[in-house]
């Protein structure tokens, strides 16, 4: 039993041991008796333990053993630091450990170490245990090395954190301490000083101004007092108060320089805002002061924060208000400047960056210095100005002080004498010499501008001969560099016993700034605003100017072209109209390069331009520099990683001797341009007559077009699908015409863009819906015998993301009974993806009233697979660009891809733009069900459409 007793006891203190942490064996830190501080904060090793004990190797002696030590916590801390000493002079060494409990060095931006005692007992290896000196600022310990020996130090901590530990030279020690007292006393005493003589003036002066900086000297005051510890000798803190103290003074630090900020720029006078924002903060800071006394480390992190913030903020807006003319920011610049000059020094100190002993007082010093010029500057405006004028004045010295207060200058031309007096500061203003406009009145036709001299000369003439009247004159003086200023002149004449004028008096007022807002505004009305070329105005004006230079030469011919960029409207809604301006600055920059001084270039309209080319009389040479400027407008144009590709449709005006240069012609210019844009744009017409007899203007294309469903001028056209299988027809594809009574049948591309931009889209996609729905139900009960036919309708963005469209479908279905699922809406890739999440919710309620949807042009937008399973679409349209590409062989690859994604996905595929027999075979090889082009038929109406049905049926029945 004994023996199972003693391996007990004996595993219970192996595990014991196993459970107290160790140090390794130190490195003694050599103590020369010269030397009057040693830095230990680097050697010391830190020890964190999970119970009251520490186990650790001591420092080798002179022997080279190594002991083991066991230091038992008497306050129950369980964080340590241990360190090693040797003598290895022939003296006894007393020294002092001493560790500070603040340092505002490396203290911390957020959650900042605000001080306490750091130390709670040190256990030597030998020997006695140092001894406590009495401290309020620090932990210190006295402790004495004997010759030649070495012993390790453990010290048991009160915290984790321990920021500097020195070994002092005792009396070195307390010249240090001794110095810094001086110091401290010296900054605490200039610092109340100021306090107090602050407070004496907001009690002598009743401003706000003088209350918010004797508020500021005397928060300074108390924040150095506890940062220098004078308050805790005065008041007898503890460590718990201190930093409870250290908290509250840097919140009402930042409290006060706010209120300081805002007393002194008078911001609530003019900006309420303000107001509001400087309560709100003030607010929050006294709530950290409440803060503080639950978490001073987290009050003290935001009062930093806030400190920094306010130093930057209020410089930013003192910087503002000086630019805008306030006297009072500009006087407060320096010392703002130097302000956030500390706190960007102080902000080094508490992360770190300097570590210096002397960082932290001198920083307070600082502080009292930028107080201090507060001060200054505060006293300025209380010592500033005389005292109050007598209440008692004459008229003429009301006058006086009228004029003086108006800030014109005086003008006094002695007509006797022949001497023209001015305020010096006229001279001031045109930096001109004093006395250099003091002379005769001809002499200051030598300072005047040469335009306005006569002007000059002739207004004071008149005055002189009519003896009466009112001289308004402005003119221009010019500088000593050579530009002009601008000045109004307000004069009357004063005329002798005699009758004659003796003198002219009145004012000078300088109206620079009026005369260019004025030639701005000229400018502005006649240029356009974004590229700063000539608008519409000023282009015919010059257009004008150069048909009576070409009265005068007739050789001169010149060619009048508008440019307008092909598909504005979907760059502008795609990337914005920011880039959209953007790009037209680009490419009026573009456009101006190329041009020569003769010429001129304008906007006249939003993508518009309009040009005048009188560079180039050759007519090749004109169009050669037509299709310069075409492939100027088509290179890409940078934006955001992408390129944006631009094209233009160019009318060309030649003028001859018949031609008159006036409206017209530009009329001409901008048919030849649309006549580019109808046929697809991207290219250079001519203007012919024949255009002005086919193409109306715009504006009536507009007009008309809004009545031409009421008229029954359009019309819908039919072409037919056929089923590869069989070659019968399967449906058709609903195709809008505009029969217009004098240009004809237009295509869609003439009209549909013109509907999108009036809102009329809408209401012609609801009319070719209704009429196809209406066709769809007579072909199906003519043809009940076999399977029903199909019939697909274009729809546009616009009635897409309209939630009214659900009820048009409603609405349609109900008057003509179809199929489910034959009325067909055709939508394409790039129109579904513009929005895909909304489409998709729309295509299934669609889907839902028993209405088919399929995928148009296939292939050539940007769609997600992603995306394109969860539309509920049932057919898939090719695009002809793949279809006619397959009868030469180069992308068969492609197609049958293409064919085997939308099976696979459930869909039909109709492929568009099958113009040969072959094409049709190829397509029905790969799989393809559906074939629609001019190989089986080209668009039709509703008459030849249900003839080509009859005969189809006839043909089945016979065979």
């Amino acid at each position: 039993m004994r023996l199972i007793r003693c391996l007990a006891l004996l595993a219970l203190g192996v595990m014991m041991v196993a459970a107290v942490p160790q140090a390794h064996a130190l490195d003694a830190v050599s103590v020369r008796s010269d030397a009057p501080a040693i830095d230990l904060t680097g050697v010391l090793e830190h020890l964190h333990s999970d119970n009251d004990r520490v186990q650790i190797s001591t420092a080798p002696g002179n022997d080279g053993i190594v002991r083991r030590v066991e230091v038992r916590a008497r306050e129950g801390g369980q964080n340590w630091v241990v360190f090693a000493l040797a003598n290895n002079s022939d003296d006894q060494l007393d020294r002092l450990i001493v560790a500070p409990h603040y340092r505002m060095v490396g203290s911390g931006l957020l959650w900042p170490d605000l001080g306490m005692s750091r130390i709670a007992t040190i256990t030597p290896s030998t020997g006695d245990r140092p001894e406590r000196q009495d401290s309020a600022t620090a932990d210190i310990f006295r402790v004495t090395l004997d010759p030649g020996s070495v012993i390790t130090f453990v010290a048991e901590l009160r915290t984790d954190k321990l920021p500097q530990l020195y070994l002092w030279e005792p009396e070195a020690y307390k010249d240090k301490v001794n110095s810094f007292t001086l110091y401290q006393g010296i900054v605490i005493g200039i610092s109340g000083l100021l306090a107090l003589v602050l407070t004496i003036l907001f009690v002598v002066k009743g401003s706000i101004m003088f209350p918010a900086a004797a508020a500021l000297a005397w928060a300074v005051l108390v924040y150095i007092g506890i940062d220098f510890g004078f308050w805790g000798k005065v008041l007898d803190m503890s460590s718990g108060a201190e930093r409870v103290w250290r908290a509250s003074g840097e919140a009402i630090l930042a409290a006060t320089l706010l209120v300081f900020l805002f007393a002194y720029l008078n911001l609530s006078r003019w900006h309420v805002r303000y107001s509001h924002i400087t309560l709100g903060w003030l607010a929050f800071l006294g709530s950290l002061v409440a803060l503080a006394l639950f978490d001073p480390a987290v009050a003290s992190g935001i009062a930093r924060i806030s400190l920094v913030l306010i130093a930057f903020a209020g410089f930013a807006l003192i910087v503002y208000l000086s630019t805008h003319g306030f006297d009072r920011a500009v006087l407060l610049i320096p010392t703002w400047f130097l302000l956030v000059v500390w706190v960007v020094a102080s902000g080094m100190a508490v992360a770190g960056t300097v570590t210096n002993d002397i960082v932290g007082p001198a920083l307070l010093g600082g502080l009292v210095l930028i107080v201090m010029l507060i001060g200054f500057t505060v006293m300025q405006h209380a010592f500033s100005g005389g005292g109050a004028t007598g209440g008692v004045i004459s008229d003429v010295e009301r006058r006086a002080l009228a004029l003086i207060g108006s800030g014109d200058l005086i003008w006094d031309w002695d007509v006797s004498a022949d001497k023209v007096f001015t305020s010096p500061e006229t001279e001031a203003l045109l930096g001109l010499k004093r006395g250099a406009l003091e002379g005769s009145a001809a002499s200051w036709l030598e300072v005047l501008h040469p335009l306005d001299q006569d002007r000059f000369r002739a207004a004071l003439d008149s005055v002189l001969d009519q003896r009466r009247g009112r001289l308004t004159q402005d003119f221009r003086l010019r500088t000593p560099d050579g530009h002009f200023m601008w000045f109004s002149l307000k004069a009357r004449p004063v005329v002798g016993t005699d009758g004659e004028v003796t003198r002219v008096v009145g004012t000078l007022t300088d109206v620079t700034e009026i005369k260019i807002a004025e030639e701005r505004m000229l400018h502005d009305s006649v240029h356009d605003n974004l590229t700063g070329l000539p608008n519409r105005r000023l282009f015919i004006d010059r257009l004008g100017a150069v048909a009576n230079f070409a009265k005068t030469m007739p050789a001169l011919r010149p060619t009048l072209m508008v440019i307008d960029l092909d598909r504005f409207k979907q760059v502008n809604d795609s990337v914005g109209i920011a880039v959209g301006d953007s790009i037209l600055l680009t490419l009026a920059r573009r456009l101006s390069r190329i041009l020569k001084p003769q010429d001129t270039l304008a906007r006249i309209a939003g993508d518009q331009f309009g040009l005048i080319l009188l560079s180039e009389q050759d007519p090749a040479k004109i169009t050669a520099f037509a299709e310069t400027i075409r492939k100027t407008i088509k290179a890409p144009i940078a934006f955001n990683d992408r390129e944006i590709f631009l094209t233009a449709s160019i009318g060309l005006a030649l003028s001859d001797p018949q031609t008159q240069l006036s409206d017209e012609i530009i009329k001409d210019a901008e048919l030849a341009m649309y006549h580019s844009k109808r046929i697809g744009g991207d290219r250079i017409d001519v203007y012919k007559p024949a255009m002005r007899a086919r193409k109306s203007d715009r504006l009536t294309l507009e007009s008309e077009l809004r009545r031409a469903i009421e008229r029954k001028e359009i019309t819908i056209l039919y072409q037919p699908i056929v089923r590869l299988e069989d070659r019968s027809i399967a449906g058709f594809e609903a195709l809008a015409r505009w029969d217009h009574p004098k240009l004809g049948r237009m295509s869609p591309s003439e009209f549909i863009s013109i509907a999108e931009e009036i809102g009329l889209i809408v209401e012609l996609g609801t009319f070719v819906l209704d009429q196809t729905a209406k066709q769809l139900s007579i072909w199906q009960r003519a043809m009940r015998a076999r399977e029903p036919i199909f019939a697909s309708v274009n729809v546009s963005s616009r009635q897409l993301l309209r939630h009214d469209l659900l009820h048009d479908i409603r609405t349609v279905t109900s008057r003509s009974s179809v199929a489910r699922g034959t009325l067909k809406l055709e939508l394409t890739e790039s129109l579904v993806m513009e929005n895909p999440e909304h489409a998709a919710q729309m295509l299934q309620r669609i889907r839902e009233l028993g209405i088919g949807l399929s995928l148009d042009d296939f292939g050539t937008g940007h769609s997600s697979l992603s995306y394109l399973q969860r539309f509920p679409f049932d057919t898939i349209k090719i695009d002809q660009s793949f279809v006619r590409t397959t009868s030469r062989g180069t992308r068969p690859v492609i197609l049958k891809s293409i064919i085997a994604l939308a099976h696979d996905l459930g869909m039909d595929v109709v492929a568009e733009g099958a113009e040969t027999d072959s094409d049709a075979v190829e397509l029905y090889q790969l799989g393809c069900e559906y074939a629609q082009g001019f190989a089986f038929g080209e668009p039709m109406d509703a008459d030849a459409a249900m003839k080509l049905l009859t005969e189809e049926q006839r043909l089945e029945a016979a065979s």
